[in-house]
């Protein structure tokens, strides 16, 4: 099986930072996107960013600028740099990553348990 483990959640005051982690362990032959999605009290769940195994990244209009996503593939783990923090951006943010657990097998969507951030003062 495939496991995400986020970490990095917390509280922060409006404008603080916070840097989240994801980290893939279990049966992976190759990781092709990685992403992180958030969904806050009553709403649905909405992506942030992603990464691709090249590098290639994809912004939610509303943290461009504020928020970077990266990736170690080396280490099947994923960063969102968080900055410039917003009330609005309080949520659990959730990790997802597309894995290839064989050589010639399809990808499948992998769901981490979620950490929440909540920016407040």
């Amino acid at each position: 099986q495939v496991q995400l483990v986020e970490s990095g959640g917390g509280l922060v005051q409006p404008g603080g930072s916070l840097r989240l982690s994801c980290a893939a362990s279990g049966s992976i032959f190759r990781i092709n996107t990685m992403g992180w999605y958030r969904q806050a009290p009553g709403r649905q769940r909405e992506l942030v960013a992603a990464i691709t195994s090249e590098s290639t990244t994809n912004y939610a209009e509303s943290v461009k600028g504020r928020f970077t996503i990266s990736r170690d593939n080396a280490k099947n783990t994923a960063y969102l740099q968080m900055n410039s923090l917003k009330s609005e951006d309080t949520a659990v943010y959730y990790c997802n990553a597309d894995v290839q657990r064989r050589r010639f097998y399809g990808y499948t969507g992998y769901w981490g348990q979620g950490t929440q951030v909540t920016v407040s003062s």
